[in-house]
C-alpha cells in the first residue's frame, strides 16, 4: 500500500547521462543569442551616433578639404619660380649665391620687385589710393620751388663744429677712431659733451652744433669727381648699402621730367662693391648702374655698419650742399613713385618741411625700447642708458604727438632742406651716435625737444607701402674689422 501511494503521488523524472550535455548546449545557445543581440545593438547605436555627428558637423567636412586645397594652390602659385630683373643693366639674372641669403627675403624679392600697382585703403566706405599723385601730364610740367627759404625761420644760420687741431691725433686708420673714451664719438663726429648736447637743443638765430664731418681725418672719404656731381644736385634720391648687405634695386615709376631733374645716388663701400661685382653688377664708365650714380665711400668711421648708414640717411644736407629736397630710401626697398610727385604730395600740398611714416606696430618710445631689447636689436644695457636719460629729460610716455602717433618708422624720409630741418637731422644723428643705432628711439625725442618744428607730415603706413616695394634685407652686412 505504501508502495502504491508512492507510485500514485510521485512524478516520474527520467534521468539520463545525456541530459546534462543537452542542458549545457541549451545554455550555451541562449548565451550566444544574447551576445549576438548585444553586438547588433552596439552597432546600431554607433551608426546612429555617426549619423547624428555627420548631420551636426557636415559643414566642417565640406569646408576643411576645400580650405586645405585652396591653401595648397596658393602656396604652389606663390612659390612659382621667377626671374629677378636688373632693370639698371636691362638683363635678367639668376639669384646669386653670395652671402647668407634668407629664403624668405628671396621670395619677397621675386614677388615684389618692379610692382607698380597702387596701395589702397577704405575711407568713408570708399576705396581710394593711399598716395594721391598728380596726373602724369601734370607731373611732366611740375616745377618745384627751389628759391631760398623764408627769412621768418627762427634759425637763420647753422654753424657746424669742426676742429683741424683735434685732441685725438691724426691718422688714416678707421679702427683707431672707434669708441674713444668708451664712446662712439670719434674724428668724424667730434666729442660732444653732455653740456654741448643740452645747448644744441636751444633755438637761436645762429645755432652752433655737431653734425659729423668734424675732421679731415674723420673718414667717409668721397672722390672729388663724385663730390662735384653731388654738388650739382637740386633734388636727390639716395640710398646706401655698406658691408655688402643688400642688392641695388632700380627706381621705377618716375616721369621723364624726374629723370632729368633728380639725382639718384647710391652710397657703397668697397665690401659692397666687391659683392655686387661678383653678381655681375659693374659700375659703368660714367659711374652709373642703371639710374643710380654709385658713390664709393672709403674709410668708414664706424665699425657698426648700421651707424655708417646713418650718415647718408640723416646728413644729406652735408652730402648734397646745394639740394633743396631729398628723399631717403632704405636699401631693403625699391622706390617706385615719381620723386617730384612725392615731394609735391607729401610736402608742398600739406605745407610740410619733412614727411616720415608712422610706426606700424607701436606708438610709444618706451614700448619700442622694450621691443628693441626683446628682438635683440640692441643690448639691454645700452637701451637702458638711453631710456633713463630720456626719462630724466622728461620725455612723456604719450602715444600721440601733434595728433599723430608718437613713434615713427624711418625707412622713407622726404624733406625740404631748411636750416631748421638740417638742425633737426644733425641732432638726430648725434643721438644715434651717443646712444643706440635704433633711430626710432631717438627721432621722437629730438622732435619733442626741438619744439619749434611743427609742420611734420607723419603719413600712415599704407602711404609708405605705396612709395616702395619692400624686399627685406638680403644678407647681413659685414662689420669692419681690424
Amino acid at each position: 500500500m505504501s508502495s502504491s501511494i508512492f507510485n500514485n503521488n510521485s512524478i516520474s523524472i527520467s534521468v539520463s547521462d545525456d541530459d546534462p550535455d543537452e542542458l549545457g548546449r541549451m545554455r550555451v545557445r541562449v548565451r550566444r543569442k544574447r551576445k549576438k543581440h548585444g553586438d547588433q545593438r552596439g552597432r546600431n547605436e554607433c551608426t546612429q551616433l555617426l549619423i547624428r555627428w555627420f548631420v551636426k558637423y557636415w559643414i566642417l567636412l565640406v569646408f576643411l578639404p576645400a580650405a586645405a586645397l585652396l591653401i595648397f594652390e596658393a602656396t604652389r602659385i606663390g612659390k612659382k619660380p621667377g626671374l629677378a630683373v636688373n632693370s639698371g643693366v636691362n638683363e635678367v639674372k639668376k639669384p646669386g649665391s653670395l652671402g647668407n641669403i634668407e629664403p624668405i627675403s628671396k621670395l619677397k624679392e621675386l614677388s615684389n620687385l618692379n610692382r607698380l600697382d597702387p596701395t589702397t585703403h577704405v575711407v568713408g566706405g570708399v576705396r581710394e589710393r593711399c598716395l594721391k599723385l598728380l596726373p602724369a601730364e601734370e607731373l611732366e610740367h611740375l616745377e618745384l620751388p627751389l628759391n631760398e627759404e623764408s627769412s621768418s625761420n627762427l634759425v637763420k644760420r647753422l654753424v657746424y663744429i669742426s676742429d683741424q687741431e683735434t685732441p685725438y691725433g691724426a691718422g688714416e686708420s678707421t679702427v683707431s677712431w672707434q669708441r674713444i673714451n668708451d664712446t662712439r664719438f670719434n674724428l668724424f663726429t667730434g666729442n660732444q659733451t653732455m653740456d654741448e648736447r643740452e645747448k644744441s637743443f636751444k633755438v637761436n638765430e645762429t645755432a652752433v652744433i655737431h653734425c659729423g664731418f668734424y675732421s679731415e681725418n674723420g673718414g667717409f672719404k668721397i672722390s672729388d669727381e663724385d663730390k662735384i656731381y653731388m654738388q650739382s644736385c637740386k633734388v636727390a634720391v639716395s640710398t646706401c648699402a655698406f658691408g655688402g648687405g643688400d642688392d641695388l634695386y632700380q627706381p621705377i615709376g618716375m616721369s621723364e621730367a624726374s629723370l632729368k631733374k633728380v639725382c639718384y645716388v647710391a652710397f657703397w663701400d668697397e665690401i659692397t662693391l666687391a659683392a655686387q661685382e661678383l653678381q655681375g653688377n659693374k659700375i659703368g664708365d660714367d659711374g652709373f648702374i642703371g639710374k643710380w650714380r654709385i658713390v664709393i665711400v672709403k674709410n668708414l668711421p664706424f665699425v657698426d655698419q648700421r651707424l655708417n648708414g646713418k650718415i647718408p640717411k640723416m646728413l644729406p644736407h652735408r652730402l648734397f650742399p646745394h639740394a633743396k629736397y631729398s628723399i631717403w630710401v632704405d636699401s631693403k626697398s625699391q622706390f617706385r613713385r615719381d620723386p617730384l610727385g612725392v615731394i609735391e604730395a607729401l610736402l608742398l600740398r600739406t605745407n610740410s618741411v619733412l614727411a616720415i611714416s608712422e610706426h606700424g606696430a607701436r606708438s610709444s618710445v618706451y614700448d619700442e625700447a622694450k621691443a628693441v631689447v626683446r628682438k635683440h636689436k640692441a643690448t639691454p644695457e645700452e637701451v637702458e642708458v638711453q631710456i633713463t636719460q630720456y626719462r630724466k629729460d622728461g620725455l612723456p610716455a604719450d602715444k600721440r604727438f601733434n595728433g599723430k602717433k608718437a613713434l615713427n618708422e624711418a625707412s622713407v624720409i622726404v624733406r625740404e632742406h631748411t636750416t631748421l630741418t638740417n638742425m633737426l637731422m644733425c641732432l638726430w644723428f648725434n643721438e644715434v651716435v651717443r646712444f643706440t643705432s635704433r633711430d626710432q628711439l631717438s627721432f621722437p625725442y629730438v622732435l619733442w625737444r626741438l619744439k619749434v618744428v611743427k609742420n611734420i607730415n607723419a603719413f600712415p603706413v599704407c602711404t609708405r607701402k605705396d612709395l616702395v616695394n619692400s624686399m627685406g634685407h638680403i644678407r647681413k652686412a659685414k662689420p669692419l674689422t681690424n
